[in-house]
């Protein structure tokens, strides 16, 4: 613990001279700067650096990119393979596991050790690893690196400890499993085709044991041949060869018979008798034609053959549909006994996998369901029903249903508001689902201690909203909400819709949730707000509409001198500013009416609708058109619900909503917000030309990383979008201020224009009005695509990867589609208590405005206090108080009382708005507000407010405005997201970088608790989804379709392993079947097969060690830490063992009993032979 004591006496020759609202007060990177203070401020401060400690908890969702699949069927646990090199592992709902390869190479297959805990991986490096599963965090045992051969197949037999492995030679290896160490028997291509044979068969695509012996191998190549290859003998029993190229093969239980599937859509039924041809041909979806042909069909990728006690047999594959019925789904077929049935999906599919009951190939299958896994979900079909239901997945593995546009993350919710957000989402579940329950059922997870309500909200392309429970790291939808419902559908290729985006008009651009009050505020791309709150009840509503005219008109271009350079825009053509009707307009631009003016980009519905429990609409929003200028995104938005106010605002200006009484307060443009105490000396003071911009600086740092092509698209498209650091918009003139009656006024009617005359006018700069970056026919938005795909590296071609990099990003942290050359945007807002000067005695009610030049202004506001006042009098905005700068775009405010603890914004306290009234009790607003004086009356009035901007922290004193700590945050690059978050019972600053460092600073001393170089900012959708919560957790969208969960507290980190599920439980292997004496005598030799003697070092010598290197695992620190503290499940585990050697010790006692009773019985029966043909003579038999 450590006390921080700043005192006004002493310190003035010590600090440097500072003046309030001056970007003088900077300091060295690193280094907090204390500054005189009018008073004792008394903190202490208990957080230290080991408090602090930044690792990964869970990945949710859809894993990207599967490759593989692969099951246990004793342990019931599912791998998926992806081309990035990651393995999620799924058991029970609660046990989910994420494995990273290093290398990063696509996993090709993968096989489980079967009941052993432990997973083989192949990747497409050709290395071999081997995971210990029995852990909570997976680690690598063992790798096996192949040098000069390519890995394509691999085949583990049940209770064997030797891979067998194919490569693109097609040779096969034998791997040990145990050492990881290449066997020196290897069955040579040329050896197992005849000699006779000119073609090369083609690389090895399957492999796998004859169920009837276990000493026989059957290979499969490429090109059509099939091979059994006898090991023992090292001989090939038969060869196959077929004109159509094999892609998987499949055998019946028996091992008489198996299947194969070819390119040409074909399935081929073989028979070890007779191997010169196959005994069936089917061709499942080819019919014949007119003229006597079969239709062509598509390849046939793999067939599955399982057999049925009690049915006929299923033959399940993929593919095979004809080539001649363009524009089907992906499918699988069911074929059992003469029905077919046909599954449509709704993407390809990668893998699908048959589950049955046994993990013995030698019995009969019974195969319950099927796993398929498709390129953006994962389905399980039930096959013990006729109609063949799906599973319910319990998984959320829908997260990317539509494409993800934002995020947002709220720890220590109330505790009621899942249950009541389950409870009304749970009613529009779909049905249809298998009775079953999901196949999945390995590992154990149990809640755990360190357990609270967690709450992640996202946001997406569609304009839909989706709750999700987040706690004890699990993810579980609770509620969906759709915001295009509050619009009237536009209609495709006429009026508004033609004009704004060709896709996605509602896509959620930002979210704002109070969690105590329900009340949630959606931002669409669009330019519209839509205000909701939350009732149990339905109801019909009539949907308010106001309608706010915040746009620069072309009038006010002001161009820049020719010599002005920017460095970071390479093509000054393509940004030189043009006049308003020389634009080239699109075709939905060019109305008999001429330009399109005090028009919003869609059409709320007008009339009452009925609205079901849950979030009902209540207030929409929408900028208007002006002059056939399309509104400026809105780049920060905040609501409270005690005041009942919403403020936004965007690259223009600023404006002010009264949702109680729904009316405009406030619409004016950024620079008259200042009033009399603008910070910049515009008319006087020349920009700083030369000076880098923050963007630019980023984009150099991944230069290297792209080529010349992409360079000049990236260094364009930046220029369009991103925010430059130079502060040229200091030479602008001042723009005329709207009328004082849109300034404190209000309006009298909710769907009237009550700011048309008000119009903010900014002057614009390089970029001009929108319409000057597009070409001809293009529409004025670009479509609003996934957070998931904004890559910093633009491809060049226009593909629909293209399309979608090329996302218009909104400023709610620092990346946005402003030009901060000409346009000082809005970049962030609080509601909070506050002194607005430095004269007030007692807080009132304030709005922070931070903007992109690096300004934090304080508006103070007078809200009438009774209830019936609000409801009727006008809340006035006063003047600009307080001024303070910053380096670089504001990005957040956070509020400390003059103890250090954090101050809450007041809220309003819920009442459903629809539940029915009580006549003896009059329904009242409860409000609860968090004064910074209430806690601390031996401290005097006061508080701390927290500024943090893309460069810099300060700390200031309220209401003296004096600054007491700055700290300068980064030099380098720029932060991107940064938030004031509760951790350890305290409070610190918590900041993500455009180069990947996550930051932690005290507060409010802002000494550097934690500094970690986490990941490299490669492409926008980290940056967009990115956000921290209170409990030292933060979240952000690592791929398309999936959540990746962290922690930066010690605490958590701690306790990670008591939260995350045992992916191995000790089972008992189930026994196989009796064989019968008759049958286990005569049946074959297949139990007597001993592979050791065969592939061991003594009888088939050491592997050529250029073929391959071993490379040891690491298995984690963490693995031995298990080791050792499992005694119970080692002992758990021993004693299984010691049960399962018991009971076939105790069945060859029986078994030789059996032999024992048989050889007496035939001696007696023989003996009485005996005895009765003892006196008869020869002739009388």
């Amino acid at each position: 613990m450590k006390k921080f004591r700043k005192v006004l006496d002493g310190l003035t020759t010590s600090s440097p001279g500072v003046t309030i609202g001056s970007p003088s007060c900077g300091s060295a990177a690193g280094t907090p700067t204390a500054a005189p203070t009018p008073r004792e401020i008394d903190v202490q401060e208990t957080l230290v650096s080991e408090n602090f400690q930044l690792c990964k908890t869970v990945r949710h969702g859809f894993p990207y990119q599967p490759t593989a699949l692969a099951f246990d069927p004793v342990q019931k646990i599912l791998a998926i393979g992806s081309r990035t090199g990651g393995v999620r592992i799924l058991g029970r709902p609660g046990v989910d596991c994420y494995c990273q390869h290093e290398s990063g190479a696509a996993v090709l297959q993968l096989q489980f050790l079967i009941n052993e805990g432990a997973l083989v991986t192949a990747c497409a490096d050709d290395t071999l690893h081997l995971w210990n599963l029995r852990q909570r965090r997976p680690a690598i045992l063992h790798s096996l690196k192949f040098n000069r051969e390519r890995i394509t197949f691999c085949h583990l037999p049940f209770q064997s400890k030797w891979l067998y492995v194919g490569t693109e030679r097609g040779n096969t290896h034998i791997v040990n499993i145990e050492s990881f160490i290449l066997s020196g028997y290897v069955i040579m291509w040329n050896k197992a085709i005849e000699l006779s044979t000119k073609t090369h068969p083609g690389p090895v695509v399957h492999l796998s044991d004859s169920p009837k012996d276990e000493g026989k191998l059957l290979i499969g190549f490429e090109s059509g041949t099939v091979v059994q290859w006898d090991l023992r003998v090292k001989k090939a029993d038969f060869r196959i060869y077929y004109d159509e190229a094999i892609h998987s093969v499949s055998w019946h239980h028996e091992g008489k018979q198996f299947m194969c599937s070819h390119s040409d859509g074909s399935l081929t039924m073989w028979n070890l008798r007779n191997t010169t041809k196959p005994f069936q041909v089917t061709f499942p979806h080819g019919k014949i034609q007119k003229d006597g042909r079969k239709e062509s069909c598509k390849p046939i990728l793999k067939v599955e053959y399982k057999t049925s006690r009690n049915s006929e047999p299923f033959v399940i594959f993929s593919g095979g549909l004809s080539y001649d019925k363009a524009g089907r789904r992906p499918t699988l077929t069911i074929m059992h006994g003469k029905a077919i049935t046909v599954l449509e999906m709704d993407y390809p599919i990668v893998e699908f996998m048959v589950l049955c009951e046994t993990p013995y190939n030698n019995e009969v299958q019974e195969p319950y369901a099927v796993v398929v896994l498709l390129e953006k979900d994962l389905i399980v079909v039930d096959l013990t029903q006729s109609n063949f239901p799906v599973f319910e997945n319990p998984y959320p593995m829908d997260v990317h249903e539509s494409p993800v546009t934002c995020t947002a993350y709220f720890a220590d919710c109330p505790p009621d508001i899942i249950p009541i957000l389950y409870s009304i989402g749970a009613k529009h579940k779909k049905t249809g689902y298998s009775q079953k329950e999901w196949p999945i059922t390995g590992g154990t997870w149990t809640l755990g201690s360190h357990t609270y309500p967690e709450i992640i909200i996202t946001g997406h392309a569609d304009g839909s909203i989706k709750f999700w429970d987040a706690s004890a790291i699990t993810l579980q939808m609770l509620y969906k909400l759709k915001t295009s419902k509050v619009f009237e559908k536009p209609k495709p290729g006429e009026g508004r819709a033609a004009d704004l985006v060709e896709e996605d008009p509602f896509a959620v651009q930002m979210v704002s949730w109070c969690p105590q009050s329900r009340i949630f505020c959606v931002v669409g791309i669009s330019a519209h707000i839509i205000l909701y709150r939350f009732s149990k009840y339905d109801a019909n509503t009539q949907i308010v509409s106001l309608e706010v005219r915040l746009q620069c008109e072309a009038e006010d271009v002001i161009s820049p001198s020719e010599n002005e350079n920017n460095p970071c825009f390479s093509e000054p053509s393509s940004h030189s500013p043009q006049l308003h009707h020389q634009h080239p307009v699109s075709p939905g631009n060019r109305t008999p009416e001429g330009s399109k003016d005090s028009v919003p980009c869609l059409k709320v519905k007008d009339r009452v609708v009925r609205v079901p429990p849950g979030y009902q609409s209540e207030l929409v929003i929408q900028l208007l058109w002006v002059d056939g200028e399309p509104p400026q995104q809105i780049t920060s938005l905040d609501i409270n619900s005690a005041y009942g106010l919403l403020a936004f605002g965007n690259c223009n200006g600023l404006a002010v909503v009264d949702y109680l009484q729904k009316t405009i307060l406030l619409c004016m443009s950024t620079l008259d917000l200042y009033g009399a105490s603008d910070p910049y000396q515009r008319l006087t003071r020349s920009p700083r030309r030369n000076r880098q911009s923050t963007s630019e600086f980023c984009m150099r740092g991944l230069s290297n990383f792209y080529s010349d092509s992409k360079k000049r698209i990236r260094t364009s498209y930046q220029s369009l979008t991103e925010l430059t650091d130079n502060q040229q918009s200091i030479d602008m003139e001042r723009s005329k201020s709207p009328t004082s009656d849109h300034v404190n006024g209000h309006c009298t009617s909710p769907t009237s224009q009550p700011c048309s005359a008000g119009k903010p006018r900014i002057p614009m700069g390089p970029e001009g009005p929108r319409l000057t970056r597009r070409g001809p026919g293009r529409p004025p938005f670009r479509k609003a695509q996934s957070a998931a795909c904004m890559e910093i590296s633009l491809p060049v071609s226009h593909t629909e990867e293209s399309r979608e990099n090329s996302f218009s990003r909104s400023r709610s942290s620092s990346v946005s589609s402003i030009d901060r050359d000409t346009k000082e945007a809005i970049t962030t807002l609080q509601f909070g208590e506050s002194y607005g000067r430095k004269s007030d005695a007692l807080p009132t009610p304030c709005l922070w405005v931070g903007t992109s030049l690096g300004v934090a202004l304080l508006i103070p506001m007078s809200i009438p206090t009774d209830q019936e006042e609000r409801m009727e009098e006008p809340v006035t905005i006063g003047p600009s108080g307080a001024v303070q700068m910053l380096k670089g775009s504001v990005l957040r405010f956070g509020f400390l009382d003059c103890m250090g603890g954090i101050i809450q914004s007041p809220y309003e306290v819920w009442k459903d708005p629809n539940a029915p009234e009580d006549p003896d009790r009059p329904r009242r607003r409860k409000l609860v507000h968090f004064s910074p004086s209430s806690s601390q009356d031996a401290y005097g009035e006061g508080h701390l407010a927290v500024v943090c901007s893309e460069r810099q922290a300060k700390i200031f004193l309220m209401p003296s405005q004096s600054c007491l700590y700055v700290h300068n945050i980064t030099e380098s690059s720029f932060v991107l997201r940064a938030d004031v978050v509760s951790v350890s019972n305290s409070v610190c600053l918590a900041c993500f970088c455009a180069n990947g460092h996550v930051m932690t600073l005290s507060l409010p001393s802002l000494r550097p608790l934690m500094d970690v170089n986490y990941l490299p900012l490669t492409d926008m959708r980290i940056a967009r989804t990115f956000c921290f919560t209170n409990g030292g957790q933060a979240l952000y969208l690592s791929s398309p379709t999936e959540i990746q969960r962290i922690t930066y507290s010690q605490e958590m980190c701690d306790n990670l392993q008591e939260m995350l599920g045992e992916l191995f439980t000790p089972i008992e292997t189930p026994e196989a079947q009796n064989r019968g004496f008759l049958k286990g005598f005569f049946g074959g030799n297949a139990q007597t097969f001993d592979r050791e003697e065969l592939f061991g070092e003594a009888a088939a010598g050491k592997a050529s060690r250029s073929l391959a290197q071993h490379i040891p695992g690491q298995g984690g620190m963490e693995g031995m830490k298990v080791a050792a503290s499992g005694v119970v499940g080692d002992l758990a585990r021993a004693r299984i063992a010691l049960d399962e050697r018991g009971q076939r010790l105790g069945e060859l006692e029986e078994r030789t009993a059996l032999m024992m009773t048989s050889a007496e019985t035939f001696s007696k029966h023989a003996h009485e032979l005996m005895l009765k043909c003892k006196d008869k003579k020869w002739y009388q038999f």
